[in-house]
């Protein structure tokens, strides 16, 4: 909101011409005595003196009002502007103009308005629309010049600062029926592969010092003559750390109903990950992989889900020319879900050093299947090709060297995967 400012007030042309066309018929009726000349300047000196009366003294007040609700892409999007005349004098006329984002597409706000606003009231402007695309956007900054006495005052423009709407990435449709590698809470729905309290059957064995009573299977011990015990798997949380590849953008975003660049699918796709986890009770991190490396800490819970949401609002593509370090307090235990276009030689070293340091690394390959190189000048054909040639030789490597790397696809997009990691992690391990 702008606040009143007094002196902000000047002539406009139509006060100059009065006075101009005044001036005039009163010189050359006085010079030729000619008292027509003089009656007819008349009207125009009253009626400035009448409206030059009472002038305004205070500018208009311009807000800019949008949702403050959860905006999902593709959600209905209620903006206005509201302009206030906190002056006893009325305003002839009012010319609002706004900027919006473009991925906001608002009814009419690409045009300007014109309205009037009485003394001491306020008018509306409503400006309804869609949201196509993630991200903070942008309502504004909007400017409203007024017009008062008749048209021959008008105020400097008033600028109000753009307020920003959020908008949520649609979460595409996830689903992960396989058990996590490993866990290390005592919460969750994710049975661990340890033994423990919990209601999952793991097998019999000989009784053993320590072992529960109520344990005791009597059947099997009957049958071999010794004390045999039902054990089972302890029912844990699992950490999932979701690690975002923010080296560079590659294709271009059309918002909700257009295409997806790199950028879009790895953050709805980290949206729909951790929707899933954070669903089932386990433990949610985020780590961006670029020049800023942000991190956001891991939990669980719906507040966690909404501190994601906020926190992929922010991620840009942040290249960055020297080598990146990961940080080493990635818990041992974590599923590290990679998401990743493959396209900087960075990322497959990045994916090589999680695997060779002993965490459970899943590749999601981001990269759309339209995408081109990320370079300014447009490649031929061929061209084009033999890159995409390169970078299954890459995806091929990192196979090769264990890392698991699956095309991102919606819902199920991870079960193969996570069913080769999950007996990876079962498998003794030789010392």
């Amino acid at each position: 909101m702008t606040e009143p400012t007094a002196g902000v007030w000047a002539p406009t042309r139509a006060l100059g011409r009065t006075v101009l066309l005044t001036g005039l018929l009163l010189l050359l009726g006085v010079a030729l005595g000619r008292v027509d000349l003089v009656l007819l300047a008349a009207p125009f000196a009253i009626g400035a003196a009448i409206n030059l009366h009472r002038r305004p003294r205070a500018a208009p007040e311009v807000t800019i009002t949008a949702d403050e609700e959860h905006i999902v892409e593709g959600g209905e999007v209620e903006a206005g502007i509201t302009v206030a005349n906190p002056d006893v004098i009325g305003y002839d006329l009012v010319v609002v103009r706004t900027r919006t984002s473009p991925w906001l597409r608002l009814r009419h706000a690409d045009r300007p308005f014109a309205i009037t606003v009485p003394s001491d009231g306020w008018a509306a402007i409503d400006l309804p629309g869609e949201a196509l695309r993630w991200g903070r956007q942008d309502v504004g900054p909007a400017a409203a010049r007024a017009a008062a006495c008749g048209g021959l005052l008008s105020c400097r423009p008033i600028v109000t600062p753009a307020r920003g709407v959020r908008v949520y990435p649609v979460t595409e449709p996830f689903n992960a029926t396989e058990a996590m590698p490993a866990a290390a809470g005592l919460v969750g729905a994710h049975r661990s592969r340890r033994p423990g309290e919990g209601g999952e059957l793991a097998g019999v064995r000989q009784f053993a010092p320590g072992d529960r009573l109520r344990r005791i299977d009597w059947r099997v011990s009957l049958r071999t003559r010794d004390l045999h015990v039902a054990y089972t798997l302890s029912d844990r949380d699992a950490e999932v750390l979701i690690l975002l590849d923010a080296l560079g953008e590659v294709g271009l975003a059309g918002g909700v109903r257009g295409g997806s660049s790199v950028l879009d699918t790895t953050v709805r796709a980290a949206a729909a990950v951790a929707e899933h986890y954070l669903h089932r009770g386990d433990r949610v991190s985020l780590l961006e992989y670029g020049a800023s490396g942000r991190r956001l800490r891991a939990a669980s819970g719906r507040r966690q889900y909404l501190t994601v949401l906020e926190w992929l609002l922010d991620v840009r593509a942040d290249p960055v020319d020297e080598s990146l370090l990961l940080p080493h307090h990635i818990s041992s235990s974590a599923l590290v879900v990679v998401l990743t276009p493959l396209v900087d030689p960075r990322a497959a070293d990045m994916l090589a050093q999680l695997t060779q340091s002993g965490r459970y690394t899943v590749a999601v390959d981001t990269l759309p299947k339209d995408a081109t190189p990320p370079v300014r000048n447009q490649w031929t054909p061929a061209a084009s090709r033999l890159w995409r040639i390169e970078r299954e030789n890459v995806l091929g490597r990192l196979r090769e060297h264990g890392v698991p790397v699956v095309q991102w696809a919606g819902a199920g997009s991870l079960d193969l995967v996570l069913r080769d990691v999950a007996r990876m992690a079962s498998a003794p391990r030789g010392r």
